[in-house]
C-alpha cells in the first residue's frame, strides 16, 4: 500500500498520463487536418463528386482523439478516482 508523498506522486504521474494521452492525439490530430482540409477544399473544387471521400478523410483523424480519451478514461478509472 502506498502512503503519503509516494501516494501524491503516483497520482501525479497518472493525471500526467492522462493528460498525454489526449492532448498528444489532439496535435497529431490538428496537425494532420491542416494538411487534409485545404487538399479536400482543391479536390472539391475540381470534382465535387468526392464530398463523401473528403469526409471520410477528415474525419478518420478525429479516432486518434476518441482513442485517446478512451485511454484518458481508463487510466484515470485505474487511481479510483
Amino acid at each position: 500500500m502506498i502512503v503519503g508523498r509516494d501516494h501524491r506522486m503516483e497520482t501525479a504521474l497518472l493525471a500526467l498520463a492522462a493528460a498525454l494521452a489526449i492532448g498528444v492525439p489532439a496535435i497529431a490530430t490538428a496537425w494532420a487536418q491542416g494538411r487534409i482540409g485545404p487538399a479536400a477544399a482543391a479536390t472539391l473544387a475540381e470534382k465535387p463528386e468526392l464530398s463523401t471521400t473528403a469526409i471520410i478523410l477528415i474525419a478518420i483523424p478525429e479516432t486518434m482523439v476518441i482513442l485517446g480519451f478512451v485511454v484518458a478514461v481508463l487510466i484515470l478509472l485505474r487511481t479510483g478516482q
